[in-house]
Parts: structure tokens; C-alpha cells; sequence
């Protein structure tokens, strides 16, 4: 049996979180374009967004986040970190709505899958969640990178 260590170190372990955070992606960002009016109706709530650019967001985010979901699945270099990034700002937007005291959907999926107060602070664990997995797929690739290279090429190779 293998010990704790061993399984976090492990490539199955890596692909698991992958497939994890990469499908979370490509779920949400397709369900979000099957119907992107909704989408924009759900960001419009939050009123960061001028009403000129809601259509774009809302077609632009949930594709970034299919394509980026897909080349996580397929370990395409750069996606990751589109995924964080994608994460940061999530949780951002997030906590700005908790703070406002918000009463809206989260606009992760569907507004009829969450569409209560708590969305918010469960979508906010759960994207805090998902920038844990990123981190620790990050520092699973320095682990196993070598050591020697410079700081430029351990940043490349990283990303």
C-alpha cells in the first residue's frame, strides 16, 4: 500500500487533480455558453461590467474557460496558469459580492443548479479549493524539475 507521500508525489495523483480542475472548467464554461444570455443577466448583477461589454464577457469567459479547462485535461502548457488566473479573479468577484451583501447567483454553472445566498460563500471555497490544486500542481512540477536551472528557465518550464 502506498504511503501518504508517496501517492501526493505520484504522476496519478497530479492527473487526478487534472482531470478534477480541468473538467470543473470545461463543464462550466459549456454550460455557461449553451446559453449565454443567462450568463450575462447573472453578471450583470454584480455591476463591475459596462453594459457594452456583458455580450462579449459573456461569450469570451465561459470560452477561456472551455478551452483552458480542455488544455488542462490534455496538459497543454500555459493552461494552468490561465486556470489560475481565471481563479484569482473568480474569487475576487466573489468576495466582492459577499461584501456587498450580495443576494445573486454565483454564475459558476446554471442559475437554476445554485441560486441562493450561500452560492457565494460555497462557490468562494470552492474556487479557494481549486487555487489550492493549482499551487500544489505547480509545486509538484518544481519538485520535479530539475533543480539547476536558472530562476528564468525553472519560471518557463513551470508555467
Amino acid at each position: 500500500m502506498l504511503r501518504f507521500k508517496e501517492m501526493i508525489v505520484s504522476p496519478w495523483f497530479n492527473l487526478l487533480l487534472r482531470f478534477v480542475i480541468g473538467g470543473v472548467f470545461v463543464y462550466a464554461g459549456f454550460i455557461k455558453l449553451m446559453d449565454p444570455q443567462s450568463f450575462a443577466k447573472v453578471i450583470s448583477r454584480y455591476d463591475l461590467i459596462p453594459e457594452v461589454l456583458l455580450a462579449p464577457v459573456a461569450v469570451g469567459l465561459p470560452l477561456l474557460e472551455l478551452l483552458a479547462g480542455l488544455g488542462l485535461l490534455f496538459n497543454i502548457r500555459g493552461s494552468l496558469s490561465v486556470i489560475f488566473g481565471i481563479l484569482v479573479l473568480f474569487v475576487f468577484v466573489l468576495w466582492y459580492g459577499i461584501l456587498n451583501d450580495l443576494s445573486i447567483d454565483c454564475g459558476c454553472f446554471s442559475p437554476e443548479e445554485i441560486a441562493d445566498y450561500k452560492s457565494l460563500k460555497r462557490a468562494l471555497y470552492r474556487d479557494l479549493l481549486m487555487i489550492g490544486g493549482a499551487l500544489f500542481i505547480f509545486l509538484q512540477r518544481y519538485v520535479q524539475s530539475d533543480r539547476n536551472l536558472s530562476p528564468r528557465s525553472w519560471l518557463i518550464n513551470l508555467l
